[in-house]
């Protein structure tokens, strides 16, 4: 009798320990659940945060009286914004960047005669970054700088390294000098790094109207510059949007564009952006 009542608790334990088993895991499982439910949740409000900034930077990029042929540059609305506000408890960063006023590698990837002038203003910008030399082949228009890395020397960190400073437009945007970097405008022939840092300079309290203005400015006296794909305009511009909230960043890149007959402004290509290393909290 005894050893049968032996054999029924060990028996009973044995049940109970698988009981409490699976309760266990029913219970981690449950937990997971209810973590990914509530990452899913964030991710979501993150992107409903970053489309809402987005739109918002685009209202004030269609209040900075924008026009076809009125000159764009850094003392508009666009280029003034509060780099940071608040709202509902998460940190929005905005930034608007005028596309116009970096290289446009479209230039020289469409397919026809090769601009010299442009291929040297690549080839300047290439020396100034400190990358060897890269050769663009006549591929047809691009519309993502990682479809160059199917070229060869196009690694990503060649890109990350070019993407500051490059764009992929329509082949006749052109370059605007009023918002270019002072690197961009140092690809100009016979650009020196002391003119450019005058230049930027000067154009923050008087823009350029038109490029003749620009290339008889006497701060360029005796480089010869030409006027060859150069401007005063822009309709391209990119908005970055990097929301935080509870620990978790989202960042979203969207192009847009101003139809020059309309006026309308439209998003050309959105991209969810991964957080870098550096930009973790």
């Amino acid at each position: 009798m005894n050893r049968q009542q032996g054999v029924a608790l060990i028996s009973v334990l044995l049940v109970l320990s698988l009981a409490l088993l699976l309760t266990g895991g029913m219970l981690r499982s449950h937990r997971l659940l209810v973590q990914s439910s509530a990452q899913q949740l964030q991710h979501v409000q993150l992107r409903q945060l970053a489309l809402a900034a987005e739109a918002w930077a685009q209202t004030v990029l269609e209040r900075s009286a924008i026009t076809s042929s009125g000159p764009v540059d850094l003392s508009q609305d666009w280029a003034r914004l509060k780099p940071a506000f608040e709202r509902e408890d998460a940190e929005i960063h905005i930034d608007i960047q005028d596309l116009s006023g970096r290289l446009n590698l479209n230039a020289l990837l469409v397919q026809g005669q090769t601009d010299q002038i442009t291929l040297g203003r690549w080839t300047r910008l290439l020396a100034l970054l400190d990358l060897p030399a890269l050769s663009l082949p006549q591929v047809g228009v691009v519309q993502e700088l990682s479809q160059l890395r199917l070229l060869p020397g196009f690694d990503g960190q060649t890109l990350r390294r070019l993407e500051p400073w490059v764009a992929l437009l329509p082949k006749e945007a052109l370059l605007n000098i009023n918002t270019a970097p002072r690197l961009v405008l140092m690809t100009l022939d016979g650009m020196e790094e002391g003119p450019a840092k005058a230049l930027i300079s000067q154009r923050r309290h008087a823009p350029y109207a038109s490029v003749p203005a620009f290339t008889n400015d006497p701060l360029l006296s005796g480089l010869g510059l030409g006027s060859h794909g150069l401007g005063v305009s822009s309709r391209w511009f990119r908005i970055t949007v990097s929301v935080s909230r509870a620990g978790s960043r989202l960042r979203l890149a969207s192009d847009v564009e101003r139809d020059p007959v309309s006026g309308r402004w439209t998003v050309a290509q959105r991209r969810f952006l991964p957080i870098s290393p550096s930009e973790r909290p």
